[in-house]
C-alpha cells in the first residue's frame, strides 16, 4: 500500500480496537458483517471506485456507504466502513483489502477474548503445513472449477469439530474468497494477524526432533532479543534438517544448530 492507504488502514485499525475493547460488542458477529462487506466491495467494482474516488467528499461517500449498508449489517460495521471511506485511499483495492483485514482481526479478537488465540495460531500453522505437503488437497481447495459449496464442505470435513470455530471460519473465508492470493500467502497473513493481536512476531522453527520446553524457552528468548519483540514459535519437525534447526522470521531464514544460534544471539547482543 502507498502512504495514503497505510494511514487510512492504521486509523481503521485504531477504530476497530476501540470498538472491540467494549465487551458489549459481539466481535464474531462484527467479523461476519465485515466479511460480507468485503464480498460486496470485491464483487461491485464500480461501487468501490465511487467509495474511494478522491474527487468526492468524504462525508458524501460516508453517507452513501451508510445508505447501502444500513439494515444489511449492524451499526458498528456501518460506522467502521463509513469512517474508512472518509479517508483517502491510493487504490480502490486497498479499501477491500483493509475491510477484509478488519474482519479477520475481529474474529481473532473474539478468539483472544475466549482464551483460544494460541490454539487458533497453532491450527492455522498446522493447516498450512498439511496443505503444503498434500498436493491433491491443495488442488481441491484452489480449484477454479470446484464450487464454493464443495470447498466449504471439504473444509468442514477437515476442520469441523477438530479445530476452533474461529479457525474454521477464517480458513473457509480464505478458501472460498481467495481474491487472487495463493492459499499459502493467505494463511501466512492470517498467522501474522494472530501474532499481532499480542504484539508478537511469528518464527517458524523446523527441527530434526521435537524441541523440549527448555530449548523452546531459550530459543524464544534469544529471538526476542534479536528482533526486539516477543516471539511466537510455530514448531515443525523434519528429520531432513539433520540435527540442526531452521528458523524463518518473515523473509529472513536462519540455519544452524540450537547451540550455534544461541551463541550468535549472545555475540550480536554484546556487539
Amino acid at each position: 500500500m502507498n502512504s495514503a492507504s497505510r494511514e487510512a488502514l492504521a486509523a481503521a485499525r485504531e477504530r476497530l480496537d476501540a470498538l472491540t475493547d467494549s465487551t458489549s460488542v459481539d466481535a464474531s458477529k462484527l467479523a461476519d458483517e465485515l466479511a460480507a462487506v468485503t464480498a460486496l466491495l470485491q464483487r461491485e467494482v464500480s461501487l468501490r471506485r465511487v467509495l474511494t474516488d478522491p474527487s468526492q467528499s468524504g462525508e458524501a461517500k460516508a453517507e452513501l456507504a451508510a445508505r447501502l449498508l444500513g439494515g444489511q449489517v449492524g451499526g458498528e460495521a456501518v460506522d467502521l466502513v463509513s469512517g474508512m471511506v472518509r479517508s483517502r485511499w491510493s487504490q480502490s483495492r486497498d479499501l477491500v483489502d483493509s475491510v477484509e483485514e478488519l474482519a479477520n482481526t475481529a474474529d481473532l479478537t473474539a478468539a483472544q477474548r475466549s482464551g483460544a488465540l494460541d490454539d487458533v495460531e497453532d491450527e492455522l500453522f498446522r493447516f498450512g503445513r498439511i496443505v503444503s505437503s498434500d498436493t491433491e488437497l491443495r488442488s481441491a481447495l484452489t480449484s477454479r472449477t470446484a464450487t464454493t459449496a464443495a470447498k466449504g464442505e471439504l473444509l468442514r470435513s477437515l476442520l469441523g469439530g477438530k479445530s476452533r470455530p474461529v479457525t474454521e471460519r477464517l480458513v473457509t473465508r480464505l478458501v472460498t474468497q481467495p481474491r487472487g492470493r495463493s492459499l499459502e500467502a493467505g494463511l501466512e497473513s492470517l498467522s501474522k494477524l494472530a501474532a499481532d493481536r499480542r504484539d508478537r512476531t511469528v518464527a517458524i522453527v523446523t527441527s530434526a526432533v521435537p524441541l523440549n520446553d527448555l530449548q523452546k524457552q531459550r530459543l524464544g528468548a534469544a529471538l526476542a532479543k534479536i528482533y526486539g519483540r516477543q516471539m511466537h514459535l510455530n514448531l515443525d519437525v523434519d528429520p531432513a534438517v539433520l540435527g540442526g534447526i531452521s528458523v524463518r522470521v518473515g523473509d529472513e531464514v536462519i540455519n544452524g544448530t540450537i547451540a550455534d544460534r544461541l551463541d550468535e544471539a549472545t555475540r550480536r547482543m554484546a556487539g
